[in-house]
């Protein structure tokens, strides 16, 4: 991907209003029926445009080639065709796979060229995920045999550095065939009979379907730009049952914040804003548990975020001005 591309597009407006169809009511002085036809046209044409300024999926974004587009919708339409076009679909499937195929199985290699982030990247990844093991899991995880799912896993770098550390058994999924066989090389030496990758999937994300209930947590970071909002919330719905009472997914991925999102045509991925993942969570039926934004990487690169979702609903959360007040869960609105 990208990293580096820059959008003049700044997003204004749906972020701050927790009721995205609430149209402030017409003044108690004069009633609508009262208005003259043009002004009662003119209102109605307003009300429409803060409608659509408030949905995520209505904001503008644009391309890697500098192409602006009015919404998400119109630039899945030019990048996947009219809805059923299923030919078109399978070769930006193809066409993101192909464009990793020629890049080297290395850890520089699957981060763009910017393999000096990868501590950084794992630092903030393990603290995050060190926190949500003490809360979410019975006993803060011990005494437990847990299992992982690590999503987009490439040549198996965050299994490696992180998640077989804290798990007992690492399955990897990636499409990639060559970046598969690195990670098992590097795999291989790594780990003991009780931490360890079990499952190697070659399979893409948005055809898969994990085993029932045998996930801990779901880890999917940087790979789920690669799919189109319908396979998004297709693999998150199927993906639910297969977590373990009280399991959780990590999505850590890109941030858009010039722009709804930016299309790179080269490797066939998004990078959507803050508002189209939360609004796509929604519609997977996910809750946010937590976020953390990532620290350290370089500034030209785009602004990276952790998002930990649940499938329970978290606890209601009651008014109240202590400071850990935003530590707790909260439902997506």
């Amino acid at each position: 991907m990208s990293l580096s591309l820059y959008s003049p597009f700044v997003s204004t407006g749906y972020s701050h209003c927790n009721h995205p169809n609430h149209i402030p009511p017409p003044s108690t002085t004069t009633t609508t029926s009262a208005l003259p036809p043009s002004l009662r046209h003119r209102r109605r044409e307003l009300r429409s445009v803060l409608t659509r300024s408030l949905d995520p999926m209505e904001v503008s974004g644009v391309d890697s080639e500098g192409k602006e587009f009015n919404s998400a919708q119109e630039m899945w339409r030019e990048a996947i065709g009219e809805e059923g076009d299923e030919t078109k679909k399978t070769q930006w499937y193809r066409d993101g796979v192909s464009y990793w195929e020629g890049v080297e199985a290395s850890v520089d290699g699957v981060l763009g060229g910017y393999g000096h982030v990868n501590a950084a990247d794992i630092t903030g990844s393990e603290v995050f995920l060190k926190t949500l093991i003490q809360e979410r899991l019975v006993n803060g995880g011990t005494n437990q045999h847990l299992v992982a799912l690590d999503c987009g896993s490439g040549i198996g770098r965050i299994t490696k550095n992180l998640l077989i550390r804290y798990f007992n058994e690492v399955d990897l999924l990636e499409p990639v065939a060559q970046f598969l066989d690195a990670a098992r090389e590097n795999l291989a030496s790594i780990g003991s009979e009780t931490h360890k990758a079990t499952n190697f999937f070659c399979v893409p994300l948005q055809e898969f379907t994990p085993a029932p209930q045998r996930y801990d947590v779901i880890w999917v970071q940087w790979c789920i730009g690669h799919l189109t909002d319908d396979d998004f919330v297709s693999f998150f719905n199927r993906a639910k049952g297969c977590l373990k009472p009280g399991g959780f997914f990590v999505v850590k991925e890109n941030l858009a914040k010039k722009a709804g999102f930016v299309l790179d045509k080269e490797d066939r991925s998004i990078t959507r804003s803050n508002p189209y993942f939360k609004e796509l969570f929604r519609r997977c039926g996910l809750h946010l548990y937590q976020t953390k934004d990532q620290k350290g990487l370089p500034q030209e690169l785009f602004a990276v975020k952790m998002y930990a979702l649940t499938v329970d609903i978290p606890p209601k959360v009651h008014k109240t001005r202590s400071k850990t007040r935003s530590n707790r869960p909260q439902i997506i609105k």
